[in-house]
Order: structure tokens, then C-alpha cells, then sequence
């Protein structure tokens, strides 16, 4: 990887951060008159701490991290735009990724101006790592990938990340919001070995807590350093950090669920196999299934009349043809089903 501090943006690096006033003291004290809060309303009057200890704490000790490598953010699009504004200079830097895959990454590009670079995975959803390589070329700050993939559902090969992490210059960003339906380990475990690493996951998916919108970066606690020094100070509300401290202390809730939902994914692949207007079933290492149809749009339509919502990707790269289906409840997934056995071609 190319040294630290010739990637980041030289504005960045030279700036001043914001401090606020829970920044600037140590240790404990018991009447706060500096941050010009209301003194009524107890907790809620206070600003939430703006580096979310106690959280990373137990995050931490889940991820077998310190708390200096990891940063909390509004979901994982937070991150993802600080990366992005952090490492690129509107209109002289680019980006690249995958296509098909996780949409943010490209309008997180457009909305800071840099250029964004799609390198189409092979018909078996696989990626080739020379490939990116090239289309990345020496201006690429950032390569974004997300294993398991979305929409697609699959793990990339370990083997061309590897590559990738190896030969690429600037910082690697694997997005492993739905690594826990996955066998496969996280790449959290590699941080020491690729200092050009970025991890990011989510408490939206396996978690089940997508309306507090938390997302987790791992990385470096440089790279770390330079997200929060450009991060807005209170990101991450004092409801969220209770939320979320409230669902790490009880991990083993998350781990049952997580069973169901995998229970769920081998009987809902199963029976779509049996029905007429499936053509296709993707292996799957995430809580949904992508699925070639018969009538990507006419099914979809169809199925939203019966007030069952799935996801149409038939105008994705590689994915013409095909829906999108989350893993449900056994109810939620019986419904489903019932709907496209009707369906006779």
C-alpha cells in the first residue's frame, strides 16, 4: 500500500478537527456546564459520547478487536462516504468496484464527485482480480467490495481478494454486511496482515436492528483516526448506543435467530426448486436468495397485488430475469410460496 499519508487527502490531513466539549476533558466528573445543555431531562438532555466507548468496548471483545480499530456510523453508509471523502479529491480521483453489486457505492461517489469504475464479475458471480487491477489503475483511492454480494448472494473467492489486498495500492473496502449467514470468516481476522484493509459490517441484517442504523468499520486505528477526525462529532445517538449495547449483551438471542434464518434459506430453496416459474436458484451465503424466473416483472407485479414485496433486479448487470428474495419468517415464506405455486409458467 501506498504510505498513509500520500493517500489521504492532503486537505485532510492538514486540517484542524472539530472539538467538542465531551472531547476535551478526562476522567470522571459530575456536574457538566460546559456543552450548554439543559440541566433537566436526565440522560437524554446530555450529548451522547462522541466516540461510542462503551459500545466499541463490547464490539470489541465480540471481534476479537481493539476499540481503537473500529468506527460506529450512521448504517454502513456512513463510513462508506467518510472513506470516500477522506481519500478522494473531487475530480481527480476515482473509485472502483464490482458490478452487480451494493448501489451506495456509486451514488456515494456521484453526490462527492469522484469518478466511479465498474468491473463486471464473470456469469458465475465470481471476481477477477487482474481485471479490477487494471480498471483501478494508479488514480483509484478506494476498491469497494462487497463478499457476500448483493444482490447476487455469494462470497467473492478468498484467493482474488487476497490478490487484490496484495497488488492494489490504496485501501480495500470489503463490506461484509451479510457475513454472519456465512461459513466463511470474516476478514476482520486479517487487519494485522493488510494494513490496506477495511472491514465493514452492519447491525441491520443478522442483528435485526436496521431501524437504529448502525454499521461498523475495522481497520487501522490510522485509517480509524482520519474517519473520525472528519466524522461529525455525536454521529451515533444515545438511543442507538443503548440499543445496541442492549443486543450485544445478549449475543445468543442474535445466534438463535441467525439459525431459523438459515433453517428458512434451505427450505425456501428448496420448494422454489419444485415450482414451475423458477428457472434458477443462485447459491446463497446471505439471508436472501436470487432467483431467475420465468417473468421477473410480470411475477413481481403479481406478487405485489398479493401485498408481498420482493426485490425486481431484472435491469441489474447479470441478474436479467431475476428476483431478489429475502429470507422471511415461516409464515412470511409460506405465503410467498403459496403465491407462486399458482404461477404454472
Amino acid at each position: 500500500m501506498t504510505e498513509l499519508n500520500k493517500l489521504v487527502r492532503q486537505s485532510v490531513l492538514k486540517m484542524k478537527p472539530y472539538s467538542s466539549a465531551r472531547d476535551e476533558y478526562q476522567g470522571e466528573a459530575s456536574i457538566f456546564l460546559d456543552a450548554n445543555e439543559n440541566p433537566f431531562n436526565t440522560p437524554y438532555n446530555r450529548y451522547p459520547d462522541p466516540l461510542q466507548w462503551a459500545v466499541k468496548e463490547k464490539i470489541g471483545q465480540l471481534k476479537g478487536v481493539r476499540k481503537e480499530n473500529i468506527l460506529l456510523g450512521n448504517g454502513s453508509d456512513e463510513p462508506i462516504d467518510l472513506l470516500i471523502r477522506a481519500f478522494c479529491d473531487p475530480g481527480k480521483d476515482a473509485i472502483t468496484s464490482i458490478s452487480p453489486s451494493y448501489g451506495m457505492y456509486e451514488v456515494s461517489a456521484e453526490v462527492n464527485n469522484v469518478e466511479f469504475r465498474k468491473v463486471k464479475l464473470t456469469p458465475a458471480f465470481e471476481l477477477d482480480a487482474e481485471k479490477l487491477l487494471r480498471v483501478a489503475g494508479e488514480d483509484s483511492k478506494l476498491i469497494f467490495l462487497c463478499s457476500p454480494n448483493n444482490p447476487t448472494g455469494n462470497n467473492l473467492s478468498r484467493k482474488e481478494i487476497h490478490k487484490v489486498l496484495a497488488n492494489f495500492h490504496g485501501l480495500v473496502v470489503v463490506d461484509e454486511a451479510y457475513i454472519d449467514f456465512s461459513s466463511a470468516p470474516s476478514y476482520i481476522g486479517e487487519l494485522s496482515k493488510y494494513p490496506n484493509l477495511v472491514v465493514l459490517q452492519t447491525f441491520s441484517k443478522a442483528w435485526g436492528a436496521a431501524a437504529i442504523r448502525l454499521g461498523m468499520a475495522f481497520a487501522s486505528p490510522e485509517v480509524i483516526g482520519l474517519l473520525n477526525k472528519i466524522k461529525y462529532p455525536y454521529n451515533i445517538n444515545q438511543l442507538t448506543q443503548e440499543f445496541a449495547l442492549r443486543l450485544l449483551l445478549d449475543e445468543n438471542k442474535m445466534k438463535e435467530q441467525l439459525v431459523l434464518l438459515l433453517e428458512g434459506r434451505t427450505l425456501l430453496e428448496r420448494r422454489l426448486r419444485e415450482l414451475p416459474c423458477v428457472k434458477t436458484i443462485y447459491p446463497s451465503d446471505a439471508n436472501f436468495i436470487l432467483v431467475r424466473v420465468t417473468d421477473a416483472t410480470g411475477i413481481y407485479n403479481r406478487l405485489v397485488e398479493k401485498g408481498i414485496i420482493v426485490r425486481n433486479r431484472t435491469n441489474v448487470a447479470l441478474c436479467e430475469g431475476c428476483l431478489r428474495i429475502t429470507v422471511g419468517t415461516e409464515e412470511e415464506n409460506n405465503q410467498l410460496l403459496n403465491e407462486l405455486e399458482k404461477i404454472q409458467s
